[in-house]
């Protein structure tokens, strides 16, 4: 770390043994390094002395990372800030976002990655020291959203929320199915300036094209058959709140044209009426479509695309996080067993990793199906690999058939029975390490049943 002048860091934690590991790890020239245990002391170093970047545990004493950060924001604005925690929660990471924390960082994760980040905030605080252009930021909301996870893919996102909320600008979330696209569009309404207002939501592909239009925009009586009273659309109920457009990819062309002209000056008609209307509604897309090859083929319109994408919130799948699906099984079950009033059903370490190895393609959605219907058949409190009813992926059915084409391949035509059933016997001898009870558990049978087997000419 090599900058024009010496920079201090002040690192806050009441662990002792963490003091003395960061301090030796972030030794540097031109780099000093103060700590305390406290968050009162920590207050006070920074009203004595120019610290340039604070590294503060959220969980401190008498108060929390979370109100030192915005105590020392008051009269120390230019520092920035890095928090650490163990498992920091989706309200926390947003919420230190919004009052200008540089990162938000797990502690298991310091070991490889604070150094680079710390880093990148000193050579932001040099910046901003020769620029001479502190940024004020905006204090925090007491807003609370359900995103569960802690995988860093997913602290990121949190991130992006954080900022954005802030302003109006249109906000495009993109992700698989099932990902948790409406979570986030809520939690970027819910840490916004419009959180007192309406959040309204609309599936784009579940609404035939000629109802669209008017569910959008309103509609006059008598501008078709069945419009039997005037009615506001989504825009106009929305004022002043945010609209939700889920999979905007699947708004038909016809419509995209309406639609642009609103992101552009905020006005719009209803369907049978001249009369233009303005409405103050902040606009957050979704899509599991690439938006970007639709406009190539020509079913999307590039202005639109455009718009749209001021700021992306790519949402990434569970199979990239599985360090976050122990603890959505977990907010699952309790959910699913304290709404159906069910006893309390856990999960053993077997079925969790289980669950961490399935590929899931439907994401979260089809986590919590999994789960429903594990707690449905469930026929003890403890869940088992055996109890979870896990989907078989495309790709997997593929590589079964593969398999078994290669297995006749290679059987003998004149002795096949046998051959196949000392191929399979073997085979689960050899994964249980000879034990013939686990082999024989493995193949559905009893370990009388399994001998016999062996034994048949």
């Amino acid at each position: 770390m090599e900058h024009t002048q010496e920079q201090t860091i002040l690192i806050v934690d009441q662990d002792h043994d963490f003091l003395e590991w960061a301090t030796k790890h972030l030794s540097a020239d031109g780099v000093r390094i103060l700590r305390c245990d406290n968050a009162d002391n920590a207050v006070k170093v920074v009203a004595k002395t120019q610290v340039d970047l604070v590294i503060a545990d959220l969980q401190l004493q008498p108060f929390d990372g979370l109100e030192l950060l915005a105590k020392i924001r008051l009269t120390s604005p230019d520092t920035l800030f890095i928090l650490t925690a163990g498992f920091p929660s989706t309200g926390q990471v947003i919420e230190a976002t919004q009052q200008g924390a540089h990162d938000v960082m797990r502690k298991e994760a310091l070991s490889f990655e604070l150094r680079p980040v710390v880093e990148n905030a000193l050579q932001v605080a040099e910046d901003r020291r020769e620029a001479h252009h502190p940024e004020a930021e905006p204090q925090a909301t007491d807003a609370r959203v359900k995103i569960i996870g802690v995988s860093r893919p997913l602290q990121d996102v949190f991130k992006i929320v954080g900022r954005v909320a802030r302003s109006d600008a249109p906000v495009l979330v993109t992700g698989e199915s099932g990902s948790g696209k409406e979570l986030v569009a809520t939690a970027v309404h819910e840490y916004s300036p419009r959180r007192q207002r309406e959040f309204l939501a609309i599936n784009c592909g579940a609404i035939p094209e000629n109802l669209l239009e008017s569910e959008l925009f309103g509609h006059e009586k008598g501008a078709f058959t069945g419009a039997i009273a005037k009615r506001a659309g989504r825009f106009e109920q929305a004022d002043g709140g945010t609209l939700f457009l889920d999979e905007i990819g699947e708004m038909p062309l016809s419509v995209q044209v309406k639609l642009l002209r609103v992101l552009q000056d905020g006005t719009f008609s209803r369907v049978g009426s001249n009369e233009v209307i303005k409405a103050d509604t902040r606009i957050v897309a979704a899509t599991n479509r690439n938006l970007a090859e639709e406009v190539s083929a020509g079913r999307f319109r590039e202005d639109l695309y455009y718009r749209l994408n001021v700021v992306e919130v790519k949402l990434p799948p569970l199979r990239d996080r599985p360090e976050d699906i122990p603890l959505l099984a977990e907010f699952f079950l309790q959910k699913i067993t304290r709404k159906n009033g069910m006893a309390r059903i856990r999960l053993s370490s077997e079925a969790i990793g289980a669950l961490q190895a399935h590929h899931w393609p439907g994401n979260v959605r089809e986590l919590e199906n999994t789960i429903a219907r594990a707690c449905a058949l469930a026929s003890s409190n403890v869940l088992l690999p055996g109890d979870i009813p896990l989907a078989v992926a495309p790709e997997q059915i593929n590589g079964i058939n593969k398999a078994i084409d290669t297995l006749l391949d290679r059987m003998p035509s004149d002795s096949a029975h046998k051959w196949l059933m000392e191929t399979i016997s073997s085979r689960a001898l050899e994964r249980n390490d000879g034990d013939m009870k686990r082999a024989a558990k493995l193949l559905g049978l009893s370990q009388v049943e399994f001998r016999d087997w062996n034994s048949r000419d």
